[in-house]
């Protein structure tokens, strides 16, 4: 793609990576064929080839951008679908960060958007709280009728129920089963923890079966991915720094072979930390060290492999891939495998490349598409009949469990059970 910054404009980072990426593009329309918001809506402009004009319209002319155009942005889940089919190698990921923190910067949005997404910024990155934000929910939700209709998109998408809280300084490294293997780190997250702690507590159990000793990390933050896709780019780079802090310290003092997330939705962002930080020189070393060891849970129970007998009793498994697994991290063969060496079978969804329209605050800002996305997922898997769906992110689990009596469960569950822990809490009567 030919574009026409300034020097002036070029001699600035983001700009001048924002242009590398648009001149590798090449126009093809490949991403339209994975994009969900294009084969929902049929417009150019909500798709990757679409959207990637506007931007580089935006940011040549170095202008707030219109209302309309931060309307098909706004539409972009952020799946990354479209880097999985680019053969040109077009990082859409970096730039529509880029032109988030341009509108987050520069447009003037209407007053109750801007008081949602602050809303969001400043509740779901702390989980106490995040959990007592779920708990008004909770009350408000039988007068949501009364409520203007933003604010009951977030009573619609807020948990019904919350994690116990536990004291984790009580426990903060358990010992693995026989001898050690290997030493890692597991972050909480923070929508995680206060909806899904038992995710973690499954992984714990797996890992220190297989051999790892487990730190239960301290002293971070939010992973910071919920600002960075809402374009606070500044307050998302407070929370990236915080977190190779305290990481730092601990892989300093004690040593960590892998840092493991089990919420891929923040796999893909600290993967991504060398870059975030690659202009600040006190952090831009230690961020791209600490981005090597982070590993999805799913690649660390693969590199260790699974005990010879294993035993899925042969349920029938759904794997719905996690677009930030999948797209963000490339990871799709490890979670189906490691299921399948559990006992299980594997079934795959009907066109499961596509995002399940959870993807971050989107099922709060934009749920009409959302919704939509949700129901189709539902009926692509319903139509398979499975006994239960894995999937490894909370957020497409949360999506997916609200519209089905099919059991949603993390795949890391399944493969903890197989392997001698507890049955899931989240398999019911199957």
């Amino acid at each position: 793609m030919q574009t026409n910054f300034t020097e002036k404009q070029r001699a600035q980072t983001q700009i001048g990576e924002a242009e590398g990426i648009l001149r590798n593009c090449v126009h093809c329309g490949f991403c339209t064929a994975t994009c969900p918001t294009y084969l929902l809506l049929g417009d150019e402009l909500d798709g990757p080839r679409g959207r990637i004009y506007l931007i580089k319209d935006m940011l040549e002319n170095d202008r707030a951008p219109s209302a309309d155009v931060v309307r098909h942005i706004d539409r972009c889940l952020s799946c990354l679908g479209c880097m999985t089919t680019c053969p040109s190698g077009v990082n859409y990921m970096h730039l529509v960060d880029h032109a988030r923190a341009h509108i987050e910067k520069r447009h003037v949005r209407p007053l109750m958007d801007r008081a949602m997404r602050a809303l969001l910024a400043n509740i779901l990155p702390y989980p106490a709280r995040f959990r007592i934000a779920v708990r008004l929910a909770g009350l408000a939700r039988p007068f949501r009728f009364l409520l203007p209709q933003k604010m009951r998109a977030l009573i619609d998408v807020s948990p019904r129920q919350t994690s116990p809280v536990s004291n984790r300084k009580n426990s903060t490294v358990l010992a693995p089963k026989g001898p050690r293997r290997l030493r890692v780190g597991i972050e909480a997250g923070c929508v995680q923890q206060v909806t899904g702690a038992h995710i973690d507590r499954a992984a714990e159990r797996l890992l220190r079966r297989l051999g790892c000793e487990v730190v239960r990390l301290e002293g971070g933050r939010c992973c910071g991915a919920l600002t960075h896709h809402l374009g606070k780019h500044d307050e998302t780079l407070r929370m990236v720094r915080a977190n190779v802090a305290a990481w730092s310290r601990e892989r300093a003092e004690n040593g960590l072979d892998a840092i493991v997330m089990t919420a891929s939705g923040c796999g893909t962002i600290v993967k991504d930390y060398g870059y975030l930080l690659q202009d600040d020189h006190q952090w831009a070393e230690a961020a791209s060290d600490l981005a090597g060891i982070v590993k999805d849970v799913t690649e660390v129970v693969e590199s260790l492999k699974l005990p010879a007998k294993n035993s899925g009793s042969e349920i029938r498994v759904a794997y719905q891939d996690a677009c930030s697994l999948a797209h963000g991290q490339r990871i799709r063969e490890a979670p189906r495998a490691l299921l399948r060496d559990a006992g299980f079978e594997v079934v795959e969804v009907p066109d499961g490349h596509l995002c399940c329209g959870s993807a971050g605050t989107y099922s709060a800002l934009q749920p009409v598409l959302a919704n939509l996305l949700g129901d189709q997922k539902v009926e692509h898997i319903q139509s398979i009949a499975p006994d239960v769906v894995a999937v490894g992110n909370i957020g497409c689990i949360n999506q997916i469990s609200a519209r089905t009596r099919i059991p949603v469960v993390h795949t890391v569950e399944l493969l903890d059970w197989a392997t001698g822990g507890p049955r899931p809490s989240g398999l019911g009567t199957l």
